[in-house]
C-alpha cells in the first residue's frame, strides 16, 4: 500500500528542514498577520511606540511561541500520530527526528519566547509563562473535550492581544476591546479547525479522542463551523465601535471580505 504523505509538509533531509517540517514553520507566515492586527490596533493608541525594532521583537517572539506550541503538540501526540495513516510520516513517528531533539528544540524555543517577551516590556514578560501554559495545555484538550477547537483558537487569539500589550504596555480602554478581539480570533480559528478535523473523524472515534465532527457527525459539524465563523464576524464587526482604535471604511471592507 502506498505511503500517505501529509499535505503542506516541508520536505528536505537537513536537520534544519526537518525542524521546519516538525513545526510546519511555513504556517507561521500564515498565522503572523493575526499578531499583526494587534500591532496595528496598538499603533492607533500609541503610535510613538511603534518602531522597526519593536516589530522585529514581536515577530521573533511570536515565531518562538508558535515553534514551542507546535513542537510540544507533536511530542504529546506522537503515539497517536504513529497510529494515524495521515500523520505517520511526521518527523517523530517516522524517526526523522528523535524525541531528545524535539524536546531540546521546544525548551529552547520556550526560553527564547520568555526572554523576548520580557525584552518587549515587563507586563509581557510576566504574562509569557501563562501564555505558554495555555498553548501547552491545548495539546491535551482533545483527550477530554470537544472544545479543543476553541482552546486552539484561543491559543492563537492571545497573539494579537500579546502584540497589542507589547506595544502599549497596558490593557485596552475600554477593557472589553481586547477580549472581543481574542474571542473573534478564537471562533474564526475554531471554525476552520472543525473543518480540518473532518478528515480524522473515524480515527478520533476509534481512539477515544474528542472533536466536534466525532461528536455530532460531519453535516452538523459543518453547520457549527459556519456558526462559529458568523460569531467571529459579529465580534470583529463590534470592534468598529471602539473609538480608540479609530477604525474606518478600510476595516469594514476587510471584515466584509472575510465574511
Amino acid at each position: 500500500m502506498a505511503t500517505r504523505v501529509e499535505g503542506q509538509t516541508f520536505e528536505g533531509g537537513s536537520l534544519l528542514s526537518r525542524y521546519a517540517g516538525f513545526v510546519k514553520l511555513p504556517h507561521t507566515f500564515f498565522a503572523l498577520p493575526v499578531a499583526g492586527v494587534g500591532v496595528i490596533l496598538a499603533s492607533r493608541v500609541a503610535p510613538e511606540r511603534i518602531t522597526v525594532l519593536s516589530v522585529v521583537w514581536i515577530v521573533l517572539a511570536f515565531t518562538a511561541a508558535r515553534f514551542a506550541a507546535m513542537g510540544f503538540n507533536r511530542i504529546v501526540d506522537r503515539h497517536y500520530d504513529a497510529l494515524n495513516p495521515r500523520t505517520q510520516q511526521r518527523e517523530l513517528p517516522s524517526g526523522r527526528l528523535s524525541l531528545p531533539q524535539a524536546v531540546v528544540a521546544v525548551v529552547v524555543a520556550s526560553a527564547l519566547f520568555i526572554v523576548l517577551a520580557a525584552r518587549l516590556n515587563p507586563l509581557c514578560g510576566w504574562l509569557s509563562p501563562l501564555a505558554l501554559a495555555w498553548i501547552y495545555g491545548y495539546s491535551y484538550a482533545k483527550r477530554f473535550t470537544s472544545l479543543a477547537h476553541h482552546m486552539l483558537g484561543f491559543a492563537l487569539g492571545i497573539a494579537p492581544v500579546g502584540a497589542y500589550l507589547a506595544v502599549t504596555g497596558a490593557w485596552s480602554s475600554p477593557w472589553w476591546a481586547l477580549v472581543v478581539l481574542a474571542l473573534g480570533v478564537t471562533f474564526w480559528v475554531a471554525g476552520f479547525d472543525v473543518i480540518y478535523a473532518l478528515q480524522d473523524l473515524e480515527f478520533d472515534k476509534a481512539n477515544g479522542l474528542h472533536s466536534i465532527p466525532a461528536a455530532v457527525g460531519p453535516s452538523r459539524a459543518i453547520v457549527l463551523a459556519r456558526t462559529f465563523h458568523l460569531i467571529a464576524f459579529v465580534l470583529f464587526l463590534s470592534l468598529y465601535r471602539v473609538a480608540a482604535f479609530q477604525l474606518g471604511p478600510l476595516y469594514l471592507a476587510g471584515v466584509a471580505v472575510m465574511a
